[in-house]
């Protein structure tokens, strides 16, 4: 089995713990992006494989590390799973004009307050910690209603941009195809409707056997289907599990089989 995170910290962890329960060579563990699966799944054996699950969410690991960002209490502002490769959030934040800010989190997080919240973020700056841009945000935009914090809109962009998110997921899914064997499944958790709906498409498209436009009399794309979609609708969690754990409130499941 191969498994790939691009957090070193989570790698590590799970190393500690999977060698503790016995799995040993079994299991290789890989620091990297998803991005590079192709290329670390045939550097490693496993050029034809039976399943691959894409895990799209953050970890309560990374949710509880008061110096990293991702939650609203963060002493942090940095929301990078890996260091090496991207600039940390604050940069973003504190460097950005108020229209490049409204855009990102427009595009990145769908907040229909973008405008509102980026003159907030530049009025306030230099912003130090994500609990100081959590309440930023929650005096632009006042308490919604619901249970949702009003800044987990503006959290998702700046961490979207920071790790390149959307392109990485679209770089992986031809990938992870390519790297099933006949028979062989693909099952991807999003946890955001960014997420869910490129994988929503690319199974649309590649479960077709053309994909010309509409109107056009005579096929002349010559593509041809390569999966064929399980999950007709996205699986979500039940209310017992969103019990158990609430953030898995907003996961979605999809799978497909390569044919």
């Amino acid at each position: 089995m191969l498994a790939l995170d691009a957090d070193a910290t989570a790698v590590s962890r799970a190393r500690e713990r999977f060698e503790s329960e016995g799995f040993g060579a079994r299991l290789v563990l890989v620091h990297g992006s998803f991005a590079d699966l192709g290329r670390v799944g045939r550097e490693h054996g496993f050029d034809k494989v039976d399943g691959i699950v894409l895990d799209l969410g953050l970890s309560s690991d990374q949710l509880a590390d008061e110096t990293r960002g991702f939650s609203f209490t963060s002493r942090g502002l940095d929301m990078r799973f890996d260091p090496a490769h991207s600039q940390p959030a604050s940069t973003l934040v504190n460097e950005l004009s108020a229209q490049e800010l409204a855009d990102l989190l427009y595009r990145n997080g769908e907040e229909r307050a973008s405008r509102r919240i980026a003159q907030a973020i530049v009025a306030a700056r230099p912003i130090e910690s994500a609990q100081q841009l959590a309440d930023i945000v929650a005096r632009a935009v006042g308490r919604r209603r619901g249970k949702i914090h009003p800044a987990t809109q503006t959290f998702q962009a700046l961490r979207i941009a920071v790790n390149d998110e959307l392109t990485v997921l679209e770089s992986v899914l031809p990938q992870a195809v390519e790297l099933l064997r006949p028979g062989g499944r693909l099952v991807i958790i999003a946890f955001h409707s960014l997420e869910d709906r490129i994988v929503k498409n690319f199974f649309r498209t590649e479960s077709r056997d053309c994909i010309c436009p509409p109107g056009q009399p005579v096929c002349r794309c010559g593509h041809r289907a390569v999966l064929k979609i399980i999950t007709a609708k996205p699986v979500e969690p039940s209310a017992g599990e969103v019990a158990a754990n609430p953030r898995a409130r907003s996961a979605k499941l999809r799978a497909a089989e390569r044919l």
